[in-house]
C-alpha cells in the first residue's frame, strides 16, 4: 500500500472507531506512544486511552488530509483537519497530527499524535 492509501484507510477507522467505540482504539498505540491534547502530553497506551475516553462522546467530520514520509521508510506523518462535536454541542474546528510507524508489512501502530482545537475561525 502506498502512504496515501495506509493515511486515508487509518483516518477512516480511526475516526469510525473515535465516535463508535474509543476503547477500540487502544490497538493503535504502544508503550512508547505520545499525545499531546489541547498542550497536555501523555505517554502509553493506558494515558492515552485515559485521555481519550475522558473527551466524552463525539462524532467528527474529516475536512481534509494530508501526508508525508517521515525521517524513515517505516514512518509517514498525517495531518488532518475537521470539525467535531463534543457531546451534541455545536461543532468546534480542530487539527490533528499522527505519526504512524511500521511494524511489519501494513501494520502500523501511531507513535506520535497531537491534538488541537481552532478557535475564532
Amino acid at each position: 500500500m502506498s502512504a496515501d492509501e495506509v493515511a486515508k484507510a487509518f483516518v477512516q477507522h480511526f475516526y469510525q472507531t473515535f465516535d463508535t467505540n474509543v476503547a477500540a482504539l487502544s490497538g493503535l498505540y504502544a508503550p512508547n506512544s505520545v499525545l499531546t491534547f489541547e498542550g497536555t502530553q501523555v505517554s502509553g497506551t493506558q494515558n492515552i486511552m485515559a485521555k481519550l475516553s475522558g473527551v466524552g462522546q463525539v462524532k467528527h467530520d474529516i475536512k481534509s488530509m494530508d501526508v508525508q514520509p517521515s525521517q524513515s521508510q517505516n514512518a509517514i506523518i498525517i495531518f488532518v483537519t475537521g470539525s467535531i462535536k463534543i457531546g451534541g454541542d455545536n461543532p468546534l474546528h480542530f487539527c490533528e497530527m499522527f505519526q504512524l510507524v511500521s511494524t511489519g508489512p501494513g501494520a502500523y501502530y501511531v507513535h506520535n499524535n497531537v491534538f488541537r482545537l481552532n478557535y475564532g475561525l
